[in-house]
């Protein structure tokens, strides 16, 4: 295995409205992962979580001590709605993979790609991927982290610039209020409309 690791993980995959996002964290293999997670671990030995297993205070805690860290690079990469419905949600995660580790500026001989299951890394960089990676694999559970992050705190401006949706509360997924935002307004630029397209009926009975 390389001296060098990149793990990538995605976040907004599914989401109806925003960006889908991937998060990129280089570090060297020999890293001591278990110094981060101590930070959210009450009791007993520090384990593996993925983003959605910690709570928005525990990412925004292990996400200032990632970007802060002197041994971790990271990045993050979105690709936004419209890209999304020209080119699809597989394409667009693989566009913001591509994007991500070019943000990263490592070069490809240098490094080992490892990715969350679903993803893809253009092929002249080498590269895994696994299966449930953000919970076993630590580079993936930290690009797991950055991916969420960067793209919770972009919904939350979001909220701001476009009140009537409530960006802030659901980050674009397809909460109850979200749908019920839908059905009075309409879709705005930042919804994905091949991903709404089937609301039409459920709009009618919220």
């Amino acid at each position: 295995m390389s001296g060098l690791l990149v793990g990538i993980d995605e976040a907004g995959r599914g989401a109806l409205a925003g960006p889908v996002s991937v998060g990129a964290v280089l570090f060297p293999s020999n890293f001591d992962w278990q110094e981060l997670y101590k930070l959210v671990t009450r009791s007993g030995a520090p384990r593996l979580r993925d983003s959605k297993q910690l709570t928005a205070q525990q990412r925004d805690l292990l996400y200032e001590h990632i970007t802060a860290h002197g041994r971790l690079r990271h990045a993050c990469a979105f690709v936004d709605a419209k890209t999304i419905d020209h080119i699809g949600i597989v394409n667009a995660a693989h566009e913001a993979t591509a994007s991500a580790l070019a943000l990263l500026g490592a070069e490809p001989e240098h490094v080992e790609v490892l990715l969350d299951a679903g993803l893809k890394a253009p092929s002249r960089w080498r590269q895994q991927s696994f299966i449930r990676g953000d919970e076993t694999i630590p580079a993936i559970a930290l690009a797991s982290i950055v991916a969420k992050v960067s793209r919770d705190r972009l919904m939350e401006d979001f909220g701001e610039t476009h009140a009537a949706y409530r960006f802030e509360e659901h980050k674009g997924y397809g909460t109850l209020a979200h749908r019920r935002a839908i059905a009075r307004d309409g879709l705005s630029e930042l919804h994905r409309a091949t991903f709404c397209r089937g609301l039409r009926i459920a709009q009618n009975s919220v």
